[in-house]
């Protein structure tokens, strides 16, 4: 009988413990999280405010609804009920913006390739138009320009190469800005966006070419994948983005409600594993606990974050790569405000939101003082969450690649302002969530050393009886995350 320890009980770990109490229904399971609360970087709030319930994230808040894994997730947990889908034909969809102060502010991006194609170069309404129409209109006709030999390099320099220095400044570091908090001069393309990657070697050198290329002769690599998904992929027709009425805290609850009724799972919420050896004889697993208690699974699945890992390994048993990485930290700030009457300016234009690119002086001495790197208008994206149209949610994110410093909020506000281009008035509530190292940031070579590192655990003395995954080593995305813990275990027999 296998006796399994998930470490960590975050999204990747809740999955993880939930497909293997599924495919191993008389195994042993138990889910080791240092913190009482399970659900990991995950946090949804429902908060009264002005006589109105509205729903604060300090985690992921909304979904594309590309990711099986999730919507399989969906299906088993029976939470279709409470999905808020946006759909494509929605402003919130349609109407993403940049803010760029040197080319004047706030710009609003294209949101389909038909918006791109009705513009000209004499059309486009400012020079930011006109960069991102012409970075786009070069690519396919530049030339093969990878360097023979590399197997990898930062997003930044792939932009560069392909689109122009301008552009990756701009359009490639704002993208990064708002998925992984990050300097996309650090971060890998292939781990990042592998997709790019990909449609250059399709394309012969085009990335643009690439894609058209693919969608001329596409095959899905997911056909035939046994993924349960019910009617909730039908329901996703004609989505841009969804979440759940109370947030998407909705999953990790559902799954910590599922765990708890399994009669062969165990969370220990509030357990912290204070080591992992292999006895030299047996060659069994011994898992160290807070109060010393000694446990010795047969099989291990670690979320963990790579560094807290390698803390609790031995000299006998070393892993390679485990701090190759830093993490980055993300400060969270929702707000909330009194929707103005109608005969004034609306707070925010109507739409998603918008992302903050990389200063012209870079992230040490430029203008964005706070590390502002972008903005979600909620009460527009994610009005049905909350019950009462009298109040306007926003949640700014912070940090990332810029230095910390200390946080003001009205002069925060103030910044705010500015990029609105219309003054914000005292908010009626304020929430800080500072989210420590919660973003793996995954430099160049990260797919290569993940290779090997796979590779390792294979052999002696693991022999495949402990699987290393979460975002410190697949995606960060929440699809990433679950998806990372529905394959794991798929080789033990």
């Amino acid at each position: 009988m296998k006796n399994i320890a998930v470490l960590g009980g975050g999204l990747t770990g809740l999955s993880a413990a939930f497909h293997l109490s599924r495919r191993f229904p008389t195994a042993q399971i138990a889910v080791y999280n240092t913190d009482a609360r399970f659900g990991g970087w995950v946090r949804s709030q429902r908060v009264t405010v002005s006589d109105a319930d509205v729903v604060l994230e300090a985690g992921p808040r909304t979904l594309r609804p590309n990711a099986r894994s999730v919507l399989e997730l969906i299906h088993l947990l029976d939470l279709s009920s409470s999905l808020v889908t946006v759909p494509k034909t929605s402003e919130a969809a349609r109407s993403r913006f940049l803010y760029v102060p040197e080319f004047g502010g706030l710009h609003r991006l294209p949101s389909t390739p038909l918006d791109l194609l009705k513009w000209s170069g004499l059309s486009a309404k400012s020079n930011l138009d006109r960069l991102l129409l012409s970075s786009l209109c070069r690519e396919p006709f530049r030339r093969w320009n990878r360097s023979p030999g590399h197997d990898d390099e930062s997003v930044d320099d792939f932009m560069t190469r392909r689109f122009g220095s301008e552009f990756s400044r701009i359009f490639a570091s704002a993208l990064v800005h708002g998925i992984y908090a990050a300097d996309a001069r650090k971060l890998s393309i292939r781990s990042a966006f592998p997709s790019l990657w990909d449609a250059e070697e399709r394309g012969k050198g085009s990335v643009i070419s690439g894609f058209l290329r693919r969608a001329r002769h596409s095959t899905s690599t997911e056909e035939g994948v046994p993924y349960k998904l019910g009617s909730v992929e039908e329901k996703m027709q004609d989505t841009s983005v969804f979440t759940f009425r109370d947030g998407i805290g909705t999953i990790t609850n559902a799954l910590v409600k599922y765990l708890r009724g399994r009669p062969n799972v165990r969370m220990q919420g509030g357990v912290s594993i204070t080591g992992i050896r292999i006895h030299p004889r047996s060659k069994q697993f011994e898992l160290i606990t807070t109060g010393l208690e000694t446990v010795s699974p047969t099989h291990i699945a670690s979320t963990l974050p790579l560094f807290r890992l390698q803390s609790l390994l031995t000299p006998a048993t070393p892993l390679p790569h485990l701090t190759a990485n830093t993490y980055t930290s993300v400060t969270v700030v929702n707000l909330v405000f009194k929707r103005p009457p109608s005969s004034s300016p609306p707070l925010h234009p109507d739409g998603f939101g918008y992302l903050v690119p990389r200063p012209l002086a870079g992230y040490y001495g430029g203008s964005n003082r706070f590390g502002v790197l972008g903005c979600v208008f909620d009460s527009s994206s994610v009005a049905a969450q909350d019950t009462s149209r009298d109040v306007v949610k926003m949640t700014v994110m912070l940090s990332g690649p810029y230095p910390s410093c200390q946080l003001s909020i009205p002069d925060l506000l103030n910044e705010l302002s500015v990029h609105l281009g219309r003054p914000l008035p005292e908010p009626l509530l304020v929430k800080l969530h500072h989210n420590k190292h919660c973003i793996p940031l995954l430099s160049v070579g990260h797919p290569q050393r993940m290779e090997e590192l796979r590779h390792i655990l294979a052999n002696e003395p693991w022999t495949g009886r402990m699987e290393v995954i979460g975002a410190g080593v697949g995606g960060v995305s929440v699809g990433d995350c679950i998806e990372a813990g529905r394959n794991v275990g798929k080789k033990w027999t």
